[in-house]
């Protein structure tokens, strides 16, 4: 697993404390009815603003669209750089993302988020761009296995560099749904609410889910206890 150009410092306490603030996934609506998904659970807007952008956009209004982006934009680019590692990778799949929602739209209905609906297809965009990378990293080391260097990141502003290297190592010792979990919560400051509505979870599994990617990064992060280093002597 390659490190990741991360889109913000990683200052981040890694604890199984609750904060106070709080796989694929089609691009239709949950159709398993779930009771958590709410509009309470919208991404940064209020549930008025959330049925204005769905209608405007179902009208065909492209001032909805305009909206979307304005308020959403630069935090969806910041997700996806997170989950694909690139400024440029970001971009393209945000693009690709309103390209998505606005051939869709008419599969919403209005039962779940309009804002949660499309960062579900950002996230799934974003899947997409990770299982063709897989599959031409594959193609590629089955013809030159010495070809596919490692590409430099951008390097996260603040963070120190023995720090970010020792974070990248860790994270990427996580199962990539365990990653995804953490950097939409702990990096990008989503609410397990939303993140259900975004990966198709429950509220529970996403807990449980940040709860054991904190527990495996401590491992990894944390050095070992005087106890444990006697112990080895």
């Amino acid at each position: 697993m390659g490190t990741m150009g991360l889109a913000l410092a990683w200052e981040i306490k890694i604890s199984s404390a609750p904060r106070q603030r709080e796989m694929r996934v089609e691009p239709s609506e949950d159709r398993t009815n779930r009771s958590h998904q709410t509009a309470a659970a919208v991404p940064s807007a209020s549930a008025p603003e959330d049925a204005d952008l769905a209608a405007r956009c179902l009208a065909g209004d492209l001032s909805g669209y305009e909206r979307l982006y304005a308020l959403h934009g630069a935090r969806m680019k910041n997700v996806a750089r997170n989950l694909l590692g690139t400024a440029s990778d970001a971009e393209d799949a945000v693009q690709e993302t309103f390209l998505k929602v606005q051939r869709s739209i008419t599969s919403f209905r209005g039962q779940s988020s309009f804002v949660t609906w499309a960062y579900r297809i950002l996230i799934n965009t974003c899947y997409d761009v990770r299982r063709s990378r897989m599959r031409k990293k594959e193609v590629s080391s089955a013809v030159d296995e010495n070809e596919q260097a490692p590409r430099p990141e951008p390097r996260a502003p603040g963070a120190h560099p023995s720090l970010r290297m020792a974070l990248q190592r860790a994270l990427a010792s996580l199962t990539k749904h365990q990653r995804d979990v953490f950097l939409l919560y702990e990096v990008e400051g989503f609410r397990h609410a939303e993140i259900a509505g975004m990966l198709e979870i429950t509220e529970t599994a996403s807990k449980n889910t940040l709860f054991q990617a904190k527990k495996n990064l401590r491992q990894v992060l944390e050095p070992p206890s005087n106890q444990s280093a006697a112990g080895a002597r």
